[in-house]
């Protein structure tokens, strides 16, 4: 079992980081006219192709309502669009040409922000707290 002291500092840092991080990174999609919600909708469906509304409510670990919402918006843009599926119940979305083009232009703002921020850690230290959040969040979702 984790020694309280170090888990309760870990979370303490965790929550240090979260706001700081979180403020730089809307300013920095701000300077493109995306949202944090956006964003992490775009990267989705550019890393891993096409998905469900439900896939990508879970994904992200909000209600549907509120990706049904953001998906609206990233239509009216012009980045997102629905394709058909197997199941016609489900609305099923996949970046457009133009989401693409602007998630590869707004990748580059984002790349050089996260590596402004990693540039002293070693990618094996990536890669450790990598495996470490992954677990935390597992734990979180049992």
């Amino acid at each position: 079992m984790a020694n309280i002291k170090t888990s309760q500092r870990f979370f303490h840092q965790l929550l240090l980081l979260y706001r700081p991080f979180e403020n730089r990174l809307v300013h920095v999609l701000g300077t493109h006219h995306i949202q944090r919600a956006q964003w992490t909708i775009l990267f989705y469906l550019y890393e891993y192709g096409s998905a469900t509304l439900v896939e990508l409510s879970s994904y992200q670990g909000v209600e549907k309502p509120t990706i049904t919402r953001t998906i609206q918006q990233l239509e009216s843009l012009g980045y997102v669009e629905q394709i058909t599926s197997q199941d016609k119940r489900e609305k099923r979305m996949q970046l457009t040409k133009l989401g693409t083009e602007t998630y590869l232009k707004v990748r580059i703002a984002v790349n050089e922000f996260e590596e402004e921020i990693v540039h002293n850690l070693t990618e094996k230290e990536l890669e450790d707290m990598i495996q470490i959040m992954s677990s935390i969040r597992n734990n979180l979702l049992k």
